[in-house]
């Protein structure tokens, strides 16, 4: 049932968006899921995305996006021999900004590390390369 429950979100979500038109012939767009796949690297490690919520400013074939990312980063802790561990695969959320041209996508991710006992918290840029979908 809880499978069930979350496909049906998924596919909701898929179609989900809200459109205006301007006398440009530019739309402004606010998805759920912009159904593109993106990789990159951030702080010492990588990170792998699916989008999520954005704004989007479409010029056809440009798309300008803004939002939140949903993500799985993938980095090591570099601790002493005997201190715990993170795990190498955490999941995370950021912003960022997204540039897309026909299917390659561009993105500019901005993602938090929280204060630990060696380092305080702060922001971390990165940059992305992917496909979209559709």
């Amino acid at each position: 049932m809880k499978k069930l429950i979350i496909l049906c979100v998924c596919f909701a979500c898929t179609f989900n968006s809200v459109r205006s038109q301007e006398k440009t012939g530019a739309k402004v767009t606010v998805t759920v899921w912009d159904g593109m796949m993106v990789a990159g690297y951030v702080d010492k490690g990588a990170y792998v995305n699916f989008g999520g919520p954005t704004l989007k400013f479409i010029k056809k074939p440009w798309n300008f996006c803004f939002g939140i990312l949903p993500t799985m980063r993938i980095k090591e802790d570099r601790v002493p021999k005997d201190a715990a561990k993170n795990s190498i695969v955490t999941p995370t959320a950021g912003f960022g900004f997204t540039i897309t041209y026909k299917h390659i996508v561009f993105q500019v991710p901005f993602y938090y590390n929280p204060k630990s006992a060696i380092a305080n918290g702060k922001w971390h840029p990165g940059i992305g390369l992917g496909f979209k979908l559709y």
